[in-house]
């Protein structure tokens, strides 16, 4: 791991019901990787989520894989959050 970059972990889901039954992974890095996935988000106007204990366990989730059932009561927090902004 880089210098300066320990822990630093992104994770980008995608939610739309017509494409499947839950969210899904669309981009993951680390580092430098995380830095680009952030500032690409930004750009865009992507609202960006910081929960540590949640984005671990999406790391190790495969990109286009749906996040499973364990994790769906805090990810639906976070969207129901991100709706009433």
């Amino acid at each position: 791991m880089e210098a300066g970059c320990e822990g630093k972990v992104a994770v980008a889901l995608k939610y739309d019901p017509s494409l499947a039954d839950a969210p899904f992974v669309v981009a993951k890095g680390k580092c430098w990787l995380a830095d680009m996935i952030l500032e690409i988000a930004e750009e865009n106007g992507v609202p960006i989520v910081k929960s540590p204990e949640i984005v671990h366990d999406l790391y190790e989730l495969g990109i286009l894989e749906e996040i499973p059932p364990h994790l769906y009561k805090a990810i639906a927090q976070i969207i129901l959050f991100l709706s009433e902004m």
